[in-house]
């Protein structure tokens, strides 16, 4: 009897212990996880934005969905992130190399197209906004929102006061074709340079300038070999916020609609966040011996006109026209 006992007990417990195995296999099937990835450092405000994105994602799914986050390139620069996410190796990515997206977000890149980031949000809000974030969607992407990767400035190891001080200078950009356009215009000499290799870049003289928003200036620590900063907002440019459709139409509606959510309120949580953030960005960098000055744009406004008339071909005149008159508006 013992002896049947114990053979009952042990198929029992080896039922149970499949029974168990089930249950906990169904429910690791039953979570999603969701592969993030960016270039930015895991300090800065972009990651500290995404944190709250999955904290969100997280809380609202009751945990069916897990936002992973890859910071610092860790899954590659901005054009690979891009290209894995249309490909499915990657789920959602931010950045603004958005050649496989759909080259037409560059759009809001023109330069001098935007005054201030009230102008900027004002405008992305908008009708006219809001379309150009459907771009992408017949490549397989679908845009979660934008997060400003800010204002481009100019730092060197002396101050640029005019568009003669950039001419010949060799100057480090992200492979954007707009902002390599403008630089052509202002007589420099682009370089598209890894995000992660720039420090380098400056340091063993590849390249004598780079022209950074602020906080990646800072948070990178490029102020250690270019120590002047020559504020211009010549060019705005987004961390386009972006998914894999196929991936997000996998998921159930209430998933679909906890990421949308979280995603709207993460953007306008870091909007709320980026004034006081350039703020004490700039007297930290002013702590650390950078030279700030604010450039007379004038000049440089009437070099880069012909950069309107080429893209105007390359992306129709209406779409340049159209995003001019609105954001002018704003």
């Amino acid at each position: 009897m013992l002896r049947k006992t114990s053979k009952f007990n042990v198929v029992a417990a080896l039922l149970g212990g499949v029974a168990a195995a089930c249950i906990f296999a169904g429910s690791a099937l039953a979570e999603t996880t969701l592969r993030l990835a960016h270039a930015s450092s895991p300090d800065s405000l972009i990651n500290k934005a995404v944190e709250k994105f999955a904290a969100e994602v997280k809380e609202q799914t009751k945990g069916s969905v897990v936002v992973q986050i890859f910071p610092n390139g860790q899954l590659g620069d901005e054009g690979p992130i891009a290209d894995g996410v249309g490909a499915g190796a990657i789920d959602i990515g931010l950045g603004g190399a958005v050649d496989a997206i759909d080259p037409r977000l560059n759009v809001l890149s023109l330069p001098f197209l935007f005054k201030d980031a009230d102008n900027v949000h004002k405008f992305l809000d908008s009708e006219e906004g809001r379309k150009i974030q459907h771009f992408g969607t017949d490549r397989g992407y679908l845009m979660l929102g934008a997060l400003d990767s800010g204002f481009r400035q100019f730092a060197t190891n002396k101050p640029i006061k005019k568009p003669a001080d950039l001419a010949g200078v060799k100057i480090r950009t992200p492979p954007n074709p707009v902002i390599l356009s403008t630089m052509k215009q202002l007589g420099a000499l682009a370089e598209s340079i890894p995000f992660g290799q720039v420090y380098t870049a400056l340091q063993s003289h590849v390249v004598a300038a780079v022209e950074p928003e602020m906080r990646d200036y800072y948070d990178s620590k490029w102020y250690e070999v270019a120590k002047h900063l020559s504020i211009s907002n010549y060019i705005w440019t987004a961390n386009w916020w972006f998914m894999n459709k196929d991936r997000f139409d996998a998921l159930t509606p209430d998933e679909q609609a906890a990421v949308q959510k979280a995603a709207g309120d993460t953007v306008n949580w870091y909007r709320g966040e980026l004034s006081k953030a350039y703020e004490d960005t700039q007297k930290a960098l002013e702590t650390k011996g950078v030279t700030v000055t604010k450039v007379d744009t004038a000049p440089f406004v009437d070099l880069v006109k012909p950069v309107y008339d080429q893209f105007s071909k390359e992306w129709g005149a209406d779409l340049v026209s159209t995003v001019q008159k609105a954001a002018s508006a704003n």
